[in-house]
């Protein structure tokens, strides 16, 4: 695209760039919680010509493929069903019968579309050119990216994917065994987005069970993390800070920053995403719906998400609202 660069033109871009970001924190306003009816959690975003595009497990633990929603103002949504991945196209000998689980996708300096999700309690890698696909399992052997055998002491599931600004892609995940133990693992991407440049380590912060998820700040990696346990109140959302992609990470001064708040619908809040919108960053997460059933329903949130003059994470206000499901 050529600019002409007078001042009349050059006005003329920054008078619609405001109100672009006018919109979108207008648009932030009028979202309610929960911001889609139905039960979803571990949501991922990836934004695309305006468009953001949502990706979530679909309650209660998991379907036979993923929950996926389109939206450009985080009100009205459009639902879509994908190709890939699904439990019957990823499946290995080593695989459980865990369902399609907790998604990251995000866009490659390639300007491809990547996704790593969990199935069969084992991390699968996919590709595409489009955010709604067609996708297709990045190895070309249809094997797992990591496959549950590969590290025993570790749940291998929850894989979110980073791109630091130099376009460098790290991949982190792991759970822990009933509810105790959680490990999380990292490890850089070579460019084909699933080799590993060396063997992965252990990178665990305080307080971690699983859902990891990094976002830079000022030169500063925060991993973002889930504690507790997915199944109750004592979820909630913790942080940790560090200099590089692989810490060592502190654990952050604020943190937990979303918890049970008692006599509100936020209970057990957790596995979530942070999406920008204009120059504000919102946390994208999931809290779980009260029942009777033994499963565990959840419903998909967004609320604000701050940081104090030391870079460091501030408590999460909620929106107050009600279930609607």
């Amino acid at each position: 695209m050529r600019i002409n660069r007078n001042n009349k033109n050059i006005g003329s871009f920054s008078a619609l760039l405001m109100l672009m970001l006018i919109s979108l924190s207008s648009m932030a306003q009028q979202v309610s919680n929960p911001i889609i009816p139905g039960y979803f959690a571990d949501p991922t975003v990836v934004k695309q010509n305006g468009t953001y595009y949502i990706y979530a497990t679909i309650d209660p633990w998991g379907g036979d493929e993923l929950g996926v929603f389109e939206t450009k103002d985080f009100v009205n949504f459009t639902r879509h069903h994908l190709n890939w991945p699904t439990k019957k196209a990823c499946n290995s000998p080593t695989s459980n019968n865990s369902m399609v689980w907790a998604p990251s996708v995000v866009r490659g300096k390639d300007k491809k579309f990547y996704m790593y999700v969990s199935v069969g309690s084992e991390v699968w890698a996919g590709v595409s050119d489009q955010p709604l696909g067609p996708w297709k399992n990045l190895k070309k052997d249809n094997t797992p990216l990591i496959a549950a055998k590969y590290f025993p002491a570790v749940h291998n599931i929850d894989a979110d994917c980073f791109v630091d600004d130099n376009g460098n892609a790290y991949l982190y995940w792991g759970s822990g065994f009933n509810w105790i133990n959680g490990k999380c693992m990292a490890v850089k991407l070579k460019p084909d987005m699933f080799s590993f440049v060396n063997k992965p380590v252990e990178v665990t912060p305080s307080g971690y069970f699983e859902a990891p998820h990094l976002i830079k700040r000022n030169n500063e990696y925060l991993l973002m993390f889930s504690e507790g346990k997915a199944i109750d109140e004592t979820y909630r959302i913790g942080y940790a800070v560090g200099k590089t992609p692989f810490g060592p990470f502190q654990k952050g001064k604020n943190s937990p920053i979303l918890s049970t708040i008692p006599g509100t619908a936020t209970i057990g809040p957790g596995h979530h995403t942070v999406v920008t919108l204009g120059k504000q960053d919102y946390v994208l997460y999931h809290r779980i719906v009260p029942q009777k059933e033994k499963y565990v329903l959840r419903e998909l949130c967004l609320d604000s998400l701050k940081y104090d003059n030391k870079n460091q994470l501030m408590k999460v206000v909620p929106v107050k609202t009600k279930h609607i499901n």
